[in-house]
């Protein structure tokens, strides 16, 4: 079976707020770029990413034909944007949660002198969910983390994406990592919930857009004890106490001229994983990002910058899915 993940982009209905295309034409040719997509990936389950109404998750059922089950997070971000399942067998729900793990205090967001309520949530919900495989049953949770990209303070509801100097842009840097960590933090507890210290004999997936790198230090929260890595000859020789509650990242597994999910400023970037229990990286057979099929035109993705409003009403997605096989 395949499973993924995918940040659509901005999946909104026309006029229904920031980054919704402005025409029902915009949008009809935006489902249909992405229907394209996921029908050429056929994956058994997917994580979405940026999902505004259940009306334009249907929609793209329908673009892509076929019997579908899908599920959505109720909590959404300032945008209304959330992240969902798209499965080819039953969901269940086993966690809808945006609160920090135990322990975690506020972050500060902002230069405000007191913390809001936004500072003790992540910034979108984190949805977990099980269903049925002929192997047995799959617990997999989709997560959308803080984004690198930077927003000021402006006049009214506008946001601005240009800081008044270089100590407000390193400030604002810092709240958006502070957030970032928090909720991995958070994501590694759920992914704690469905391991149940049972890696070695359950099937447990992370993934989502991390909105970081393989060897940031936030996306190196959601492995876990350190240990092996798919990358390392000797990944599977031994057990350790670890197996139990490890997740593998996938990406060593990607060919490295595709391991990108992502263009920003010209640069190619993994910021979208998939992590795996000990049991599923045991039956890896490829991982990849973009189409199996390896087409040429797969990966062939824009170069994004500190302005999101430039890619308003386009079709398809900024990212590109990231996937496994097993």
């Amino acid at each position: 079976m395949l499973v993924g993940t995918w940040n659509l982009e901005n999946l909104m209905l026309p006029h229904s707020g920031d980054g919704a295309p402005g025409t029902e034409a915009e949008y009809e040719e935006k489902v249909a770029a992405l229907a394209s997509v996921i029908t050429a990936l056929d994956p058994a389950l997917l994580g979405v990413q940026e999902v505004r109404q259940e009306e334009t998750l249907d929609d793209l059922v329908k673009a892509i034909g076929g019997e579908w089950h899908t599920a959505l997070s109720r909590h959404a971000d300032h945008r209304g944007i959330r992240v969902g399942f798209l499965s080819r067998t039953p969901l269940r729900i086993r966690r809808d949660t945006h609160a920090f793990a135990d322990k975690l205090r506020p972050v500060q967001g902002d230069d405000g002198i007191e913390p809001d309520a936004h500072d003790k949530v992540t910034s979108r919900g984190f949805l977990a969910v099980e269903t049925d495989t002929g192997d047995g049953v799959l617990r997999v949770a989709v997560a959308h983390l803080k984004s690198k990209l930077l927003s000021y303070p402006g006049t009214g509801d506008r946001s601005r994406f240009q800081p008044h100097d270089e100590a407000e842009r390193a400030r604002f840097g810092a709240y958006a990592l502070y957030r970032r960590a928090a909720e991995a933090t958070t994501l590694r507890a759920l992914a704690d919930f469905l391991l149940e210290g049972a890696g070695t004999e359950r099937d447990v997936i992370v993934l989502g857009d991390m909105n970081d790198v393989v060897n940031a230090a936030t996306t190196q929260i959601l492995l876990g004890p350190p240990g092996s890595e798919l990358d390392k000859p000797h990944a599977f020789d031994r057990s350790d106490l670890g197996d139990a509650f490890r997740l593998w990242d996938i990406a060593p597994r990607i060919p490295e001229e595709r391991r990108f999910s992502r263009v920003s400023f010209g640069r190619a970037e993994l910021i979208d994983h998939v992590l795996v229990s000990h049991r599923l990286a045991r039956r890896i057979v490829e991982a990849g990002t973009g189409l199996p099929e390896h087409r040429d035109d797969a990966l062939v993705l824009p170069s994004v910058d500190e302005d999101p409003t430039k890619r308003v009403g386009t079709p398809g997605s900024d990212h590109a899915p990231v996937w496994v096989r097993v």
